[in-house]
């Protein structure tokens, strides 16, 4: 793999960006676009374990659910401040060779779990390593393949690879959770090692930088016009920047952006309200009202299969209306939800819980491509990374709402108060949302010229 930055392409390099003489069936942006749903399906495995897993390592170590939360959000933390340092690594030393690593990461550490019997080790594994590892395939790995390769359908595009993420848990959970019951979680956890691993083959082949490693324009973009950005980085020097100082440099002009902080307090809330509560913690509450783990993991699946809907009609609806309105509707069913979640959860699955979990399904990540979008229209070339930085409190707010229940649970024997408290804020991130003020950037200028704007 290689790791040599990459030049950005020139005016004068763009007549030499055509599609290749003869007719083309397929733009290679697609094939990209494939193998990137392919390593997020890879990626999500360890998403579908914790809630499957914790029963049974307390069953086994007697760990309290706190100590459990506690690994389950170092990994969201490091899942979300990972990111927007992977968006600068990618710019800097190319999409693949990041992704095969991260995928690497997240293999390795599901493969040492087994070897666990201290609960400090529990937090190195599923925390530390894991964490590192699905940050660098985050939810900004997709907002980086669509901004890279396409200048058409980018709404579309990020709502496939999100549900990718959905379709790894869809793949994974009814087996991790079968696993879990029957040998045991240890032969669990070597299947999402193997999910990992599997992938990386085809990163290392098919999974090209940029359209100029190919010869091409990005997927729509006119051989006439001024050229579009062929990799994320829209300057010369972008790339030879060290990758960590560019993602910071990002943050310090994003942070002068009203705009930025909405969105980063609104998904933070989206993190909380999956990723950190339902994600986590939906399995042994269910459990709790004496449904079997195996019935709740189906759920769960279920929720992942609506997921994959949700978010591609997501994608469909950005590119045609308003995503701050789009995210504000959004927000306010998931409230709705959770508001009365705690009167579904019973021993046995009653309709009005399959109506819930489709609804929830639906609305899941669906928030992704409209906030992509707004991170584009207002930072530009900036947006990639920006959107790691939003993505970034997506996972904080999972961390912290993941601990935050499983103390609540300990304390008070339910979750009841939980689900009460993430509805609230889900009222709350549908008022910011709705009232993110429009401002567009060109498509080749920073966050710079945004704040010029914007003041």
């Amino acid at each position: 793999m290689s790791t040599l930055p990459h030049k950005a392409t020139a005016p004068e390099d763009a007549a030499a960006l055509q599609p290749s003489p003869g007719p083309r069936r397929l733009h290679p942006a697609w094939t990209v676009a494939a193998v990137a749903f392919l390593a997020l399906v890879g990626a999500a495995g360890f998403r579908a374990a914790p809630g499957v897993l914790m029963v049974p390592l307390q069953q086994e170590f007697g760990w309290s659910t706190t100590v459990l939360s506690a690994a389950v959000s170092i990994n969201l933390v490091l899942f979300g401040l990972t990111a927007p340092f992977a968006a600068a690594l990618m710019e800097r030393f190319g999409i693949r060779a990041v992704t095969a690593t991260a995928l690497a990461l997240i293999g390795t550490g599901s493969a040492l779990t087994v070897l666990v019997n201290q609960s400090w080790q529990i937090l190195l594994t599923w925390g530390l390593l894991i964490g590192l590892g699905t940050g660098s395939m985050a939810l900004v790995f997709a907002a980086t393949i669509a901004n890279t390769w396409f200048t058409k359908s980018r709404g579309l595009v990020i709502g496939i690879l999100t549900a990718g993420s959905a379709a790894g848990q869809l793949v994974f959970l009814p087996f991790i959770a079968m696993l879990a019951q029957d040998p045991g979680w240890r032969q669990a956890s070597l299947l999402i090692a193997a999910g990992a691993l599997a992938v990386v083959p085809l990163v290392l082949k098919f999974l090209k930088n940029s359209p100029a490693d190919v010869g091409v324009l990005p997927y729509g973009a006119e051989p006439a016009a001024s050229p579009a950005p062929a990799r994320a980085p829209a300057t010369a020097d972008a790339p030879r920047t060290n990758a960590a100082v560019r993602a910071l440099q990002v943050l310090r002009r994003a942070s002068k952006v009203r705009t930025f902080w909405a969105l980063a307090a609104g998904f933070a809330i989206c993190g909380a309200t999956t990723n950190g509560l339902i994600g986590t913690h939906f399995i042994p509450s269910a459990h709790d009202h004496g449904m079997p783990e195996t019935t709740a993991a189906g759920l769960l699946a279920v929720v992942g299969i609506f997921d994959i809907v949700g978010t591609i009609a997501s994608g469909w609806l950005t590119d045609r209306f308003n995503p701050r309105v789009l995210l504000a509707v959004y927000y306010q069913f998931r409230g709705v939800g959770l508001l009365v979640l705690p009167l579904l959860l019973n021993a046995e699955v009653q309709p009005s819980m399959i109506v819930f979990v489709v609804i929830y399904g639906l609305d899941w990540v669906a928030t992704v491509p409209p906030t992509a979008a707004i991170c584009r229209e207002t930072f530009g070339a900036d947006g990639s990374v920006v959107f790691g930085w939003v993505f970034a409190a997506h996972q904080l707010g999972a961390a912290g709402a993941a601990l935050a229940a499983g103390a609540l649970r300990d304390a008070t024997g339910h979750y009841t108060y939980a689900w009460f408290g993430a509805a609230a804020m889900c009222t709350i991130a549908a008022v910011i949302s709705a009232t993110i003020r429009r401002h567009r950037a060109p498509q080749d200028t920073s966050a710079a010229d945004t704040e010029a704007a914007a003041a």
